[in-house]
């Protein structure tokens, strides 16, 4: 971080000159003058705020950019998109040939400055030479990543900070056609891509400097959305009668997910749906949630309380960019009944995304032909349950590293997922995790098992019977102090616990090594006698540690429904513990 105060202004000086916003012009100059005013008229936290957003330039990864929306080199803004799109028109000319005249789909969420930033990739990349097709309005991630495959373009971008914060904003690359043209096409960028199209991000001059077109990119009709719904028909329930019958409440969570996935359910039949009318429409300011994003404490309220209302089966929500497909049921086994009535005393709960990955999966599985070649496959943090399921069907199974760039990548996917709500149930379509698919998904599963008076809790405890009951957790830790994110892995790597739950650890791996086939990766994993495993990694897209817990138990082939039932309350009891335990230990 710069601390000279000259020479920090100097540099704050050299970009407002080369800014194209009179927005953020205004912001920095506004905030130049808080940072150096008199005494008694400085604001306190100016410089610092200052000197954070010149401590360096938002890095471009795998993940593309992510950050907040402010004026300088360390946030999103339009100077920063503009170097970027600049970036990615020099990595496709350079890879595909001058001349080469890269098609490139452009699409944006409804977030603050997400129309701005997709216009000025647009005009970037068309004045590079690229064919700019330009998604027709706000529309969810796996639409963009749909439309890469289905017009067989050279890349993709997708303007979203799909579950973060209303300030933050964000920028997907993907690849496919002459780009990439083996499993992973039309999956998001990984290395060596990310790091060539970082070095050509900076080598592109100032932001004002890059040429820009005013025309020469097109703006795609409807027809893609009605071709992306048309790739849904093969998922939707075989019984319409069934389906007429299931009772659905969605949310979107002000996302753009809403009118899509509202469609989708009625193609599939599904006619008794109604959604959360206060987040049904987009609204960049998430006025109902604190994070809008269905994992966070609160976010499902107004869902699970509709829920309630309307005696519905099923609760299916997306979150704001409707890549991510959350879900919750009513369990009986799991209610309270204490104290004031409320969805949750009730029984009403939010599946894990390891449960909803193993309906999925388990499905995908009943499905494959063993020796076929059809692969599921699941990130390593997420359960080993998956596995299990098709190691006892002698379907293959790939472990992968976390992320939908790496899961999209496995040859012969017929389904993959991540614990972390990411589903990907049509990956000849779509090469990402797509909310709306699995959503459509979900809803056929629960129709169907609702016609023999079942639930997707019942199939849950079915699959337990059969292959054992894992119950998966998870413990983040938030971090202010990025510095702080190192230490913590390293004080983890230096003194790894000795038990988990009072069960001797056994095995202790550093992912960073690599493991079982994997590349290396930042995180280590404990596992336990009692099969207890333990994975403690960074995320990838937010400041913070995650733990990702999991216990193993058997059942029994004639467990009843309450038998599964107390076992799975048992299961979370000992995440509690192991939870507080992990958090004491990692000083989270």
């Amino acid at each position: 971080m710069t601390t000279d105060l000259p020479t920090l202004l100097e540099q704050v000086e050299t970009w407002i000159r080369h800014d194209v916003d009179d927005a953020d012009v205004d912001e920095l100059t506004r905030l130049v003058g808080f940072a150096t005013a008199d005494e008694g008229r400085r604001h306190p936290t100016a410089l610092a705020e200052l000197a954070d957003r010149f401590a360096g330039t938002l890095q471009f990864g795998t993940a593309g950019l992510r950050g907040t929306m402010a004026g300088g080199p360390n946030r999103m803004n339009r100077a920063v998109v503009i170097r970027a799109a600049a970036g990615l028109g020099a990595h496709l000319t350079q890879t595909l040939g001058p001349g080469s005249g890269p098609r490139v789909v452009v699409g944006y969420d409804a977030r603050h400055r997400s129309a701005d930033f997709a216009r000025d990739t647009g005009a970037v990349l068309a004045a590079a030479g690229a064919e700019v097709l330009m998604l027709p309005r706000p529309l969810p991630t796996p639409v963009l990543a749909f439309a890469v495959r289905h017009l067989s373009a050279d890349a993709g971008v997708m303007v979203t900070a799909s579950h973060n914060p209303a300030a933050d904003n964000g920028y997907k690359v993907y690849l496919g056609g002459r780009m990439v043209t083996d499993a992973g096409q039309g999956a998001q960028i990984v290395p060596p891509h990310d790091a060539h199209i970082a070095e050509q991000i900076a080598a592109v001059g100032p932001a004002d400097q890059v040429p820009r077109s005013d025309e020469g990119w097109a703006v795609l009709g409807d027809d893609v959305v009605e071709a992306y719904l048309r790739t849904l028909a093969p998922l939707r329930p075989a019984d319409p009668v069934a389906a007429g019958h299931l009772k659905i409440v969605t949310t979107s969570l002000h996302g753009v997910g809403g009118r899509l996935l509202a469609r989708a359910l009625a193609d599939a039949g599904f006619t008794d749906v109604t959604p959360v009318e206060e987040q049904v429409a987009p609204d960049p300011d998430f006025p109902s949630v604190s994070f809008p994003n269905p994992e966070e404490p609160g976010a499902m309220d107004l869902a699970l309380g509709l829920a309630i209302a309307v005696g519905a089966d099923l609760v299916i929500a997306n979150d704001p960019d409707a890549d991510r497909c959350a879900v919750a049921v009513l369990d009986v086994t799991q209610g309270t009944h204490l104290g004031v009535e409320t969805a949750r005393s009730s029984g009403w709960r939010m599946l894990h995304g390891d449960e909803v990955g193993l309906l999925l999966g388990d499905d995908a599985v009943s499905r494959a032909t063993a020796g076929s070649g059809a692969t599921v496959a699941s990130s390593v943090v997420s359960s080993r349950a998956l596995a299990r399921v098709a190691a006892d069907a002698g379907v293959s199974h790939a472990t992968t590293l976390t992320g939908f760039k790496w899961i999209s990548r496995t040859p012969g996917l017929v389904f993959g997922y991540e614990e972390a709500l990411g589903y990907c149930v049509d990956p000849e379509h779509v090469r990402d995790k797509d909310g709306i698919s699995a959503a459509v998904v979900v809803a056929a599963m629960a129709a169907r098992l609702k016609v023999s008076g079942r639930t997707l809790v019942d199939r849950l405890d079915d699959v337990a019977r059969a292959h054992g009951l894992y119950v998966t957790d998870q413990l983040a830790g938030r971090f202010d102090d990025l510095a702080q994110i190192p230490e913590t892995m390293s004080r983890l790597r230096s003194a790894p616990p000795r038990s988990l739950g009072g069960s001797p650890v056994h095995t202790v791996v550093d992912l960073a090594d690599g493991y079982d086939g994997l590349p290396p990766t930042d995180g280590i994993l404990l596992l336990a006698e009692d099969h207890t495993r333990v994975i403690v990694r960074p995320s990838g897209t937010e400041p913070k540690v995650k733990c990702y817990l999991e216990t193993v138990t058997a059942v029994g082939a004639e467990a009843s429904a309450l038998d599964v039932g107390r076992a799975r309350v048992a299961a979370h009891e000992r995440l509690d513990d192991l939870k507080k335990e992990l958090a004491g230990h990692l000083g989270l």
